[in-house]
């Protein structure tokens, strides 16, 4: 079994979200699983809080929260953290 790169992206359902998760699956590859969760769920909301979630959208790869540059998310940090890259 091939292992799988776990993309979490914490939404509040406005536009700058959807088009971060639109970002993330049009440069996911196969290796990439994508999680989206809704921050208005209060289990999701204590789950982000723990993971240091400051503001949304925000993407977590395997565990670890990326940074969000003056633009939020972009394609280059979700490529530094290995979104769209094959798993050997």
């Amino acid at each position: 079994m091939t292992e799988k790169r776990k993309v979490e992206i914490y939404s509040a359902g406005c536009p700058v979200c959807t088009d971060t998760i639109n970002l993330v699956n049009k440069i996911a590859c196969p290796s990439c699983e994508i999680f989206v969760y809704d921050m208005h769920e209060s289990d999701v909301a204590e789950r982000a809080n723990k993971l240091g979630v400051k503001s949304v959208p925000a993407v977590a790869v395997n565990g670890k929260l990326l940074k969000s540059h003056e633009n939020g998310i972009n394609e280059s940090s979700l490529r530094q953290a290995g979104v769209g890259q094959p798993i050997a």
